[in-house]
C-alpha cells in the first residue's frame, strides 16, 4: 500500500472513530425524529435554519407526551427507513404513507391524516385525468420512494415514467413541457399550481387515498401504543385542527371549495 493510501485509511478510521464517538455521546433520553426537510408546509427549515412546519409541530408535541427532548434528523427520504432500522433514528415523522410494502420492514401508528394522489398539468393540457394521461408518447413525473412512484409503476400501462428525486424538478419538467404531468400528492401539487399559476394547473381530484402515519421499527411495540395514545389525545384536544389552521388554511378552503375532502 502507498504512503498516500496509508494516510487516507488513517483519515478514514479517524473519522469513523470520530463520528461513533459523537454517536455514543447521546442524550440516552432523547428522541430522534427523522424527517426529510424539504416538504413544507409539512416539513421544511426557516429562514434562521431551523426544522418547521406539520410534522416539526407534531413531534414536539410528542416528545412532551412521552417526556423526552426531541431532536431533528434531516434525512433524504428515501433513507428515512433504513435509518430508522439501523437505530439512527427513533421514529419517523415526514409525511410517510402507511403501505403494505412499507410494513414488512417497519411498524406504523394508526394514521392522522388522509390525503389522495393528485396530477399536476400543464395550464394549456388538454389532460383531465390521469387515464388521459396514460397514452403512448406521453410523459408521467413522479418523486423517487413516493407513493406517486409506487402507484405509477403498478398501473401505468403505456405512459413513460419519469422518476426525479427533487419534487422541484418533476415540476420543472412539466413546467418546461418535458413532462405532461406530475403524479403526487394532493396538496403539494395544489401548492406547486399556485406557484406556477401561468404555466400548471392542479387536478384535485384524488387519484388514490392514502394515509399518513408514524414509522417505527418493528419491535416498538411499547413506543407504538403510547405514540397511538399521544394522537388520540392530541387530535381529541384540537391539535390537528389547530395545525391545519396554522399551516394550511389556504389549502383547506380550496379543497372545500372543490368539494374534495381533506382532513386531518
Amino acid at each position: 500500500m502507498s504512503f498516500t493510501g496509508v494516510v487516507r485509511n488513517s483519515l478514514i478510521s479517524a473519522l469513523a472513530f470520530f463520528l461513533g464517538a459523537c454517536w455514543t455521546k447521546r442524550n440516552a433520553n432523547e428522541f430522534v425524529v427523522g424527517m426529510d426537510l424539504s416538504y413544507p408546509p409539512f416539513e421544511t427549515i426557516d429562514v434562521a435554519g431551523k426544522p418547521t412546519g406539520v410534522s416539526v409541530d407534531l413531534a414536539q408535541a410528542l416528545g412532551h407526551s412521552l417526556g423526552r427532548p426531541v431532536r431533528i434528523e434531516n434525512i433524504p427520504f428515501t433513507g428515512l427507513i433504513p435509518s430508522l432500522k439501523t437505530g439512527k433514528i427513533d421514529c419517523i415523522i415526514s409525511s410517510m404513507t402507511d403501505t403494505p410494502e412499507r410494513r414488512a420492514s417497519i411498524a406504523f401508528s394508526d394514521p392522522y391524516l388522509t390525503i389522495g394522489l393528485a396530477l399536476l398539468v400543464g395550464k394549456n393540457s388538454p389532460i383531465q385525468s390521469i387515464s388521459d394521461l396514460d397514452q403512448a408518447g406521453k410523459t408521467i413525473a413522479v418523486r423517487q420512494g413516493t407513493t406517486g412512484e409506487v402507484w405509477a409503476r403498478a398501473h401505468i400501462r403505456q405512459a413513460r415514467i419519469l422518476a426525479l428525486e427533487k419534487e422541484s424538478a418533476a415540476v420543472m419538467e412539466v413546467t418546461q413541457g418535458n413532462a405532461d404531468g406530475f403524479l403526487y400528492d394532493q396538496m403539494s401539487v395544489w401548492k406547486n399550481a399556485q406557484e406556477q399559476n401561468s404555466t400548471t394547473r392542479a387536478l384535485l381530484m384524488p387519484i388514490q387515498k392514502e394515509s399518513w402515519a408514524i414509522g417505527m421499527r418493528l419491535d416498538s411495540r411499547d413506543l407504538r401504543e403510547k405514540i397511538n395514545a399521544f394522537l388520540k389525545d392530541y387530535r381529541a384536544s384540537g391539535g390537528f385542527e389547530k395545525l391545519g389552521d396554522k399551516y394550511l388554511s389556504d389549502q383547506k378552503a380550496a379543497f372545500q371549495s372543490q368539494g374534495i375532502a381533506f382532513y386531518f
